[in-house]
């Protein structure tokens, strides 16, 4: 029997069980942790990547003002602007028949992952085959036993 000091096995069992499971929760409360620390870290750099790319925005309209400006002093500003709209009109709708294309001739069937399911099921068959062919000559070598 067990001493006084000592515990039996049932007990020790139950207490690795108990130790387990406050383990498991002490890394899922980790885990929360952690992971609320890190969405609050992304949440303040898409803020940051946000507003620089309004002031970059803003900034390139200031810049195209800027050349038109600059144009109105050796052309009428009507035309100056009408210049400058143009070439940005042009080069939008080069840039969006060319996605336009692309898209249009982009195969969009995932040719790996299709293979890869074609291996996956002809490995499938290939198994199932081979275990009802062990199954079959096992069940026949048990009859043979039992004879």
């Amino acid at each position: 029997m067990a001493d006084k000091g000592e515990r039996t096995i049932g007990e020790l069992v139950s207490e690795l069980a108990g130790e387990v499971r406050l383990l498991f929760r002490q890394e899922l409360d980790l885990f929360t942790v952690e992971m609320k620390e890190k969405v609050v870290e992304v949440a303040k750099d898409t803020a940051a990547i946000g507003v620089g790319g309004v002031l970059i925005y803003t900034g390139f309209l200031v810049l195209l003002a800027a050349v038109v400006l600059g144009l109105a002093t050796v052309m009428p500003a009507w035309g100056a602007a009408l210049l400058v709209a143009a070439g940005l009109i042009a080069i939008g709708a080069v840039l969006v028949l060319k996605g336009g294309k692309d898209v249009r001739e982009m195969d969009a069937k995932p040719e790996q992952t299709v293979g890869a399911l074609k291996e996956a099921v002809q490995w499938a068959k290939t198994l199932r085959l081979t275990s009802s062919r062990r199954r079959g000559s096992a069940s026949k070598s048990g009859i043979r036993k039992a004879i």
